[in-house]
């Protein structure tokens, strides 16, 4: 049994790339990872669709294979892929009320003929004549006031690629790093902002880099993504789908335009393959780095393609800065000039910054939340994390737009609505010592809902009162839904000990 699921069909053993690039790079230092299990089920999945036994045996198989030898290429994985339970499965995970594709084919009308369905596109799969198709270009805003794009891929695109992550997820999750954290099974924002935190609080960093790659998902090389998948993957139908995704370009105002580079946001492939390539991009060479020209500290968090480092020593840090920037040129990626920093920040940033009358540190933003450096009642060095102001805005801006497009729908279906917003904007938010803004969230909630519950009607008698009732009635209490990091952490070490 090779790991695969098909034990009639040999591993290859891996070949070594005479590129210099990823093969060269030293497998994962002890990071605290341990192997993470797949959620294979969404909560909206009916009983009768879930998970066979075996196509978790097959996956735990293909996990041991990969963790067992890390140089042990696969061979034989697009038969799990291609199984009418598996994108069975995945039909019924998928959101019911997601925006159709180019085909204009939404989940429902391929629910119709269900089971015809699948198995056309099994055996297309099997024969090799499925195509994929362009993904349906859309904007969205951005908090700060750009358009961010997206690509909505057609519903067997779906199918297929939901199916082929978690298959690949299977053999990659043995060689991610453990400070990798975006788009990896039971891990998170708060795992990331947690583990950062902790970072910087316990080892002595004293200078932090908030860098950011411009225009990373636009911009990744085709070839060198190809290479690096090569690196684990033998089965030539898994390499060959991955470029039909690649390569199938996008519609935008009804007009297909090829993609050279780049993989479009918001197809399931997306965030694998985009980890796939910082793996052995950034994430390998970076420990090789601190474990060969380090002498300090350094810690590092990587969320996607959002990343923060700190450092001991200045000195460290700038070669560290100026050895990326050459690293990354070689494949096709750009730090941001305006949007990458180095300065300095920790226990001693206050101090070191008064005695040199430069004022308070720097504050840097990292998924979502602006760190600063700050103190406890018994004046020990901590992290202060609170929401973005521009986030903050940004939300409040989208609810006072949807309040005014709701004006005269029933007031408990607009109360339940923005329930619905309030709960999920302090879910994210509500980490420890952020309760006054929560609080301030929730009063401008209640401000914007009053304007427009008096504007209903030129009469309105509606009091204080009587709309803090209605507040008090639908929208949730600020309260802190989030542990300390380190509280968290230790949770977690102790269940991967158990």
């Amino acid at each position: 049994m090779n790991g695969t699921g098909e034990s009639d069909r040999p591993i290859v053993p891996r070949k070594l790339s005479n590129n210099g690039a990823a093969a060269a790079a030293p497998a994962e230092g002890a990071e605290g990872r341990g192997l993470a299990k797949e959620n294979l089920l969404r909560q909206n999945q009916p009983i009768g669709h879930r998970a066979a036994p075996g196509w978790q045996n097959a996956l735990e198989r293909i996990r041991q294979a990969a963790k067992k030898d890390k140089d042990v290429r696969f061979t034989a994985l697009w038969h799990h892929v291609a199984k009418v339970d598996r994108l069975r499965e995945e039909y019924f995970a998928l959101k019911r009320d997601s925006a159709p594709g180019v085909d204009g084919q939404t989940w429902q009308q391929y629910g119709q003929d269900l089971e015809a369905n699948l198995q056309d596109l099994s055996g297309r799969l099997h024969r090799g004549a499925y195509h994929a198709k362009p993904v349906q270009r859309v904007y969205i805003p951005k908090p700060d006031g750009r358009q961010r794009p997206i690509g909505i891929p057609t519903l067997e695109d779906k199918l297929v690629q939901r199916a082929a992550v978690k298959v690949l997820s299977a053999v990659y999750e043995a060689d991610f790093m453990g400070f990798s954290y975006g788009f990896r099974p039971n891990r998170g924002c708060h795992d990331a902002l947690d583990a950062l935190a902790v970072g910087i609080s316990d080892r002595k960093v004293n200078w932090v880099l908030d860098a950011d790659i411009r225009g990373f998902f636009d911009t990744l090389s085709h070839e060198w993504l190809v290479k690096f998948v090569e690196h684990r993957i033998a089965d030539r139908r898994v390499v060959r789908h991955i470029k039909k995704w690649l390569n199938a370009g996008v519609l935008e105002d009804g007009k297909r335009m090829q993609v050279e580079e780049g993989t479009p946001q918001g197809g399931s492939i997306s965030p694998l393959l985009a980890n796939i390539y910082l793996h052995y991009v950034f994430d390998l060479w970076a420990d090789h780095w601190r474990r060969t020209r380090a002498r300090g500290d350094v810690v590092m968090v990587r969320y996607a393609d959002d990343f923060v480092v700190g450092f001991q020593h200045q000195h460290e840090a700038e070669r560290f800065l100026a050895d990326l920037r050459e690293r990354f040129a070689k494949f096709n990626l750009e730090l941001h000039p305006e949007k990458t920093r180095l300065f300095r920040f920790g226990r001693f940033a206050s101090q070191q910054r008064e005695e040199r009358g430069q004022g308070k540190p720097e504050t840097f933003d990292f998924l979502g939340f602006t760190h600063s450096c700050g103190k406890t009642r018994q004046g020990k060095f901590i992290i202060l994390r609170v929401p973005m102001k521009k986030r903050m805005r940004a939300r409040l801006k989208s609810i006072k737009v949807e309040l005014r497009r709701r004006l005269h729908d029933p007031v408990a279906d607009v109360g339940k609505w923005l329930r619905s917003v309030v709960t999920g904007w302090m879910r994210y938010y509500a980490v420890p010592l952020t309760y006054d803004i929560l609080a301030t969230f929730r009063r401008h909630v209640i401000w914007l809902w009053s304007k427009a519950l008096r504007r209903r009607s030129q009469r309105s008698s509606l009091t204080w009162r009587d709309i803090f009732r209605l507040a008090n009635l639908w929208l949730p209490m600020p309260r802190i839904y989030h542990p300390y990091p380190w509280e968290r952490l230790r949770v977690r070490s102790k269940a991967r000990a158990v």
